[in-house]
C-alpha cells in the first residue's frame, strides 16, 4: 500500500461555539426581520381523506406558502382516541426526508414509526409537511443546499424559506377549529433537531420543544443571518433534548452542549438527557421522556371517547 495512505488525514476545522460572542439585541433584530412575511389568505384545502388506519384518521391537506407563490403540502394526522379540540405537534423529520418520495406514503418510513406514530396513538394530532426541499417539493434543489453551513446567499435564503414554511404550517394548524391554537409543540429529529435553534428563535408559535439528536453545527460558518450561535440564545421555549454520547453526526462536547448551554431557555425548562448510542436513541426513551415532556408544558391528553 502506498505510504501516504496512511499519513495524518486532516478534517475540517471544528468551531469552538462557546468562545464566540452571538450579536447584539439590535442586530438579531435585523436578522429576525429576514422571517416576516406579509399576511397572506392560506387558502386551506383538504386534498384527500384516509380513514382506513385503526389509530389516526389521515388527511392530505395544502395551503399557501409565504413565497414563490408555492403551495406547501402536509399530512395531518388525527388521533382516533380523543376529543377535539386536540394538542397537536408539528414534526420536522431528518435529511432522509430530502429524497424520500411524497409525503403520501410517510407512513411506511422507520423514522415516522419510530418518531411519530406515537405521538398520535397517545392521543395528539401530528402535522408533517413537506419543506421545501424535501419530498414533493425537492423542486431539484442540491441536496448540499440543506446543510452546507457556506456563508452563501443561496444557503441562507435556503434557511430562511425553510422556516416561514414552519410559520406558515403553524397558522394552518391554528386555523383549524379541531386544533388547540394554545397548545402546539414542536418536534425535530436530527436535520430538525438542529433546525430549532432558527425555528424556536424566531417566534412564540410553540409551547415545548424536543429534539431528537440535535445540535449546533460546529464546522462551517453561515453568514451571521442564519448562523445558529445567534439564534439559540434566543430561544425560550421549554426545551428537551436526546443525545447519544458517541453521535458522529452531532458531536457531543463541540455540537450538542453547546446548543444546550447558549439556548436563552432559562435552567429549569430545559433538559439535556445523553445516551450511550449514537445517532439513534432507543425508542423506549424516546417515547417516554418525550410524552412526559409535552404532559408537562401541554398538559396530559384525557379526554378520551
Amino acid at each position: 500500500m502506498p505510504d501516504e495512505l496512511f499519513e495524518p488525514y486532516a478534517l475540517c476545522e471544528t468551531r469552538k461555539l462557546l468562545e464566540e460572542t452571538p450579536v447584539s439585541d439590535e442586530v438579531f433584530s435585523a436578522y429576525r426581520s429576514l422571517f416576516d412575511y406579509d399576511p397572506l389568505p392560506l387558502d386551506a384545502r383538504v386534498e384527500s381523506r384516509h380513514e382506513d388506519h385503526e389509530d389516526w384518521v389521515r388527511e392530505k391537506v395544502s395551503y399557501v406558502a409565504a413565497f414563490g407563490g408555492e403551495r406547501i403540502t402536509a399530512q395531518l394526522f388525527l388521533p382516533g382516541n380523543v376529543n377535539p379540540p386536540y394538542q397537536a405537534v408539528l414534526y420536522f423529520p431528518g435529511s432522509g426526508a430530502i429524497p424520500a418520495g411524497p409525503t403520501d406514503r410517510v407512513e411506511q418510513r422507520g423514522e415516522f414509526r419510530n418518531n411519530v406514530a406515537f405521538l398520535i396513538k397517545t392521543g395528539r394530532a401530528v402535522l408533517y409537511p413537506a419543506y421545501r426541499g424535501t419530498n414533493e417539493r425537492r423542486h431539484d434543489i442540491p441536496q448540499s443546499v440543506h446543510w452546507s453551513q457556506d456563508p452563501t446567499h443561496e444557503f441562507t435564503a435556503f434557511q430562511v424559506n425553510i422556516v416561514k414554511d414552519v410559520q406558515r404550517s403553524v397558522d394552518f394548524l391554528r386555523s383549524r377549529p379541531d386544533i388547540d391554537p394554545n397548545k402546539i409543540a414542536y418536534s425535530g429529529f436530527s436535520w430538525g433537531g438542529s433546525m430549532a435553534n432558527l425555528v424556536l428563535a424566531v417566534g412564540d408559535s410553540f409551547e415545548a420543544a424536543v429534539l431528537n439528536v440535535g445540535g449546533i453545527h460546529a464546522h462551517g460558518t453561515p453568514r451571521p443571518e442564519v448562523d445558529y450561535i445567534n439564534y439559540a440564545p434566543r430561544v425560550t421555549v421549554p426545551v428537551l433534548m436526546l443525545n447519544g454520547r458517541y453521535d458522529l453526526a452531532q458531536l457531543f462536547g463541540a455540537e450538542v452542549q453547546p446548543m444546550y448551554e447558549l439556548l436563552g431557555t432559562p435552567q429549569d425548562h430545559k433538559r439535556l438527557i445523553v445516551y450511550d448510542p449514537d445517532h439513534f436513541i432507543d425508542r423506549r426513551e424516546v417515547v417516554n421522556e418525550t410524552l412526559a415532556w409535552l404532559d408537562r408544558y401541554l398538559g396530559p391528553v384525557t379526554t378520551a371517547r
